[in-house]
């Protein structure tokens, strides 16, 4: 369980990326999209270096914190690394990936209803 909550989360992780020049950073609140997580923070690196280095920020300043990822997902390639951390979700994405697949725009476009 975690120690704080997500919103909390959401922003330490924001700060994260800051701190190493993460750039477009997106913090979006899913909450009422899906009961996966509470909040994406989404942001762009500018090399696959620099990407890994945002990620291992976010997840130094996580573990300082007391939080461990429950996951971590494309830390080898490093262009589209993901650490999921239950109610905080964050996906550090070199420029290429980010404007293909999207996310913010998938997350932020609610469904018709009928």
């Amino acid at each position: 369980m975690s120690k704080k909550d997500s919103a909390e989360l959401a922003a330490l992780a924001v700060r994260a990326i800051e701190d190493l020049k993460g750039q477009d950073i997106v913090r979006l609140d899913v909450r009422k999209l899906t009961d996966v997580t509470d909040y994406l923070v989404i942001a762009t690196g500018t090399s696959s270096r620099h990407v890994k280095s945002i990620a291992d920020n976010v997840l130094e300043e996580m573990r300082k914190a007391g939080e461990r990822p429950i996951g971590v997902e494309g830390a080898d390639a490093g262009e589209w690394i993901l650490a999921d951390f239950g109610g905080v979700v964050v996906h550090v994405m070199g420029a290429e990936p980010r404007r293909f697949y999207a996310i913010e725009k998938l997350w932020s476009e609610l469904p018709e209803t009928r």
